[in-house]
């Protein structure tokens, strides 16, 4: 009996080791690519004040591709434009990056 709990716990304790290291991962993608978004949108935007920005999540396209979307609002001549980036990258090759913009008013 006491070996079926001490099993039970290092299950446990395994899942919630390796769903901090998927987390941890997730963190650093949102992280590196959210800086990449900010500065690609501060070269568009010049001289515009990005009042704020939102990571709105991440969608499988294949095996290892992935799209990371960030959506940013941007104060452009005195009115609000939301500015949306979509990083394609390679989870695996962690080299392969394609950005997209795109802008919607408010």
């Amino acid at each position: 009996m006491r070996n079926k709990y001490i099993f039970l716990c290092a299950v446990l304790l395994f899942i919630c080791v390796s769903s901090v290291n998927v987390f941890a991962e997730n963190d650093e993608d949102y992280q590196k690519y959210g800086r990449i978004a900010m500065a690609v949108v501060k070269e568009d935007y010049p001289g515009q004040d990005v009042v704020e920005y939102q990571y709105l999540g991440r969608r499988k396209l294949e095996e290892s591709k992935v799209v990371d979307t960030f959506r940013f609002e941007v104060k452009k001549n005195d009115r609000k434009v939301f500015v949306h980036v979509r990083v394609l990258h390679d989870l695996k090759d962690k080299k392969s990056l394609s950005l997209m913009l795109e802008e919607k008013e408010q």
